[in-house]
């Protein structure tokens, strides 16, 4: 019924509707940090038939592991600050609180580099690490996709400022009790789509994941 109201066509159309898709032309447009292509296409219609030809921008390449890190003997979480490029212009200051994260190369598992980041950017050993999910940033105009886990550390000497200062990074580590942490979803912090989503996850599923280590010792 409420497919009927999004377009003239039937239900029974999407019966008939296979996806599909060409590709017309392709071209690289932009070659930096960032790989930007703009692609000439086509693809089938709900309604039958082929669109007109579309002209699309695409970033490419970009794959990230984020993990949320969580002493749950502490019932804490460490995340971290810094500036955001992205956010200058967005909001004030632009230093964003986030998940940690890097991106994935390619003889790289996203598992490994979640691991990695958590020395790098907090100077934290994860024990066990639990997958949330896996989910593209903006299919709009990218491919960026990003793995997104939980990691068991301990917070007990979480702090300073870390970072590989090479990449020009400086980032603060941020220790918070997990209900400040989820107080930031209301209105505060938390507004970038990594951490809103494993703060989301982590709400759903704190008792289960908390008893679940326990358990495992």
């Amino acid at each position: 019924m409420l497919l009927d109201t999004l377009f003239t066509g039937t239900k029974e159309t999407l019966s008939f509707m296979k996806y599909g898709y060409r590709i017309v032309d392709s071209e690289r447009v932009y070659d930096g940090f960032l790989k930007l292509n703009r692609y000439r296409l086509k693809h089938e219609l709900y309604e039958g038939g082929e669109s007109r030809e579309l002209v699309r921008e695409r970033v490419e390449q970009l794959r990230a592991s984020m993990v949320l890190l969580y002493d749950p003997h502490r019932d804490q979480m460490i995340l971290v600050e810094q500036f955001r490029i992205g956010a200058l212009g967005a909001v004030k200051p632009p230093w964003v609180l986030e998940v940690i994260g890097g991106y994935v190369g390619e003889a790289e598992s996203s598992a490994e580099v979640a691991r990695r980041e958590a020395m790098e950017e907090a100077n934290c050993q994860v024990g066990r690490l639990e997958h949330i999910t896996q989910f593209m940033v903006n299919p709009g105009l990218s491919v960026d996709r990003i793995d997104l886990y939980c990691g068991e550390v301990d917070a007990s000497a979480a702090g300073g400022v870390h970072g590989l200062k090479h990449e020009g990074e400086d980032i603060r580590v941020v220790v918070m009790d997990a209900d400040q942490a989820l107080a930031e979803l209301y209105g505060g912090r938390a507004n970038s789509t990594s951490i809103i989503i494993a703060l989301q996850w982590f709400q759903l599923n704190r008792e289960q994941l908390r008893q679940r280590w326990f358990a495992e010792g």
